[in-house]
């Protein structure tokens, strides 16, 4: 019998899952079942502020066509998506101002601020659903207000007041350095401002410039050098940087990585992963006769032949806990302490990632998957913008 649900927690227990890959597998001798949802309340993660849901989902396929395939006729199932994770205590949606290509530029924001205002369950509280958006350090934003600017548009297309946490897409030092700090003081002037006095709080509105458009401020794409100068900049304005987006998986678990992740940790950043699952690669759905189709079939054919003894790891852990490959690579940044955001286009999606929730991967198999990893002869490409 299912423990109750305490208040706040996701309304769907995990043995009610409907239809997932993994979701309905049943468990094998020694795996350890579930009781109550996926997670309770007390497991939600502090970004800043805000309480967060140990998994977010990320929607860089709204709108992509070129990478992704998007097409308008996707829209419905994309609202199923935001739906079931929402129903499922999934509070945290990743996306952009530079998410949607051509004439759907920003479409990604679009369809989220559509399906909240669709979305029939109850949102009592900012905390319900929480939106982090990415503002692009485009060469014509060159100065604060600028970025302030651009910040605002995103909650136009979101149709919200206010964002959860607002990011820096990625930092211009490598070839704009005089650019970067006009980006950081329009994170500044975006940052709600709050003293505590007793149990007073002064929020300053009109009574300063900071305008209250993002309730926590973070980064993406950014290495530990240059966040250490961005934490800094930023605490000495009185605003804490509260998250650090990066690409962080089994495949990018690089000397950098780590060492962000070692600096995240001891200044109270959360780490946010973007492609824990590789684009695809940890899924175990490819290999060199099966590609995806379009520019990633380029990477895939580098990479996938090495990584034999990475996916046959996977496999094997996934097997044992009755789990998917997919669910094994994210659950491994969930017990790295990081937020992973894989993306998603289809119910079947969603139901699979669920799946990561609920359950921890042990010491040894973290040490045995990270060992297969480091052996693989080739990693992920790195992020052309991101920086040392």
């Amino acid at each position: 019998m299912a423990l109750p649900p305490a208040a706040g927690a996701p309304a769907v227990p995990f043995a009610a899952q409907p239809r997932g890959h993994g979701l309905r597998r049943p468990a094998p001798p020694g795996a350890t079942l579930r009781l109550g949802p996926l997670f309770w309340p007390w497991e939600k993660v502090k970004v800043g502020p805000l309480s967060v849901s140990p998994m977010g989902f990320g929607t860089w396929a709204w709108g992509n066509q070129l990478l992704w395939g998007y097409q308008e006729s996707m829209d419905s199932e994309l609202q199923e998506c935001f739906n079931l994770a929402m129903k499922n205590g999934i509070n945290l949606f990743d996306t952009a101002d530079s998410y949607g290509t051509g004439k759907l530029n920003g479409q990604s924001e679009r369809l989220l601020g559509r399906f909240i205002r669709e979305f029939e369950g109850p949102i009592k509280s900012p905390d319900d659903v929480v939106i982090a958006t990415k503002f692009a350090a485009y060469p014509w934003r060159l100065t604060s207000g600028q970025f302030v600017g651009a910040c605002k548009s995103s909650l136009e297309r979101l149709q919200l007041d206010r964002l959860g946490i607002g990011q820096l897409h990625w930092s211009t030092a490598n070839y704009a350095p005089l650019q970067e700090r006009a980006l950081w003081d329009g994170l500044v002037e975006m940052y709600d401002k709050v003293t505590v006095l007793g149990n007073i709080h002064i929020m300053y509105h009109a009574m300063s410039s900071f305008q209250g458009l993002v309730r926590a401020v973070g980064v993406s794409n950014y290495g530990p050098k240059q966040l250490l100068k961005i934490h800094s900049y930023l605490a000495s304005k009185g605003v804490p940087l509260s998250s650090a987006q990066v690409q962080f998986s089994l495949l990018s678990m690089g000397d950098e990585q780590m060492e962000l992740k070692t600096v995240c940790d001891s200044l109270g950043i959360r780490v946010i992963a973007y492609s824990p699952l590789g684009l695809g690669m940890l899924t175990g759905k490819y290999d060199a006769s099966n590609l995806p189709k379009g520019p990633r079939s380029v990477l895939f054919r580098q990479i996938l032949p090495g990584l034999e003894s990475l996916l046959s790891c996977l496999r094997r852990i996934a097997e044992k806990k009755g789990k998917t490959m997919s669910q094994v690579a994210i659950n491994w940044c969930i017990c790295k302490g990081a937020i992973p955001i894989p993306g998603v286009k289809t119910v079947r999606h969603v139901e699979e990632n669920l799946g990561a929730l609920g359950w921890r991967l042990s010491p040894a198999e973290i040490s045995d998957l990270e060992s297969a990893a480091m052996a693989a002869p080739k990693k992920m490409i790195q992020n052309v913008f991101q920086t040392a």
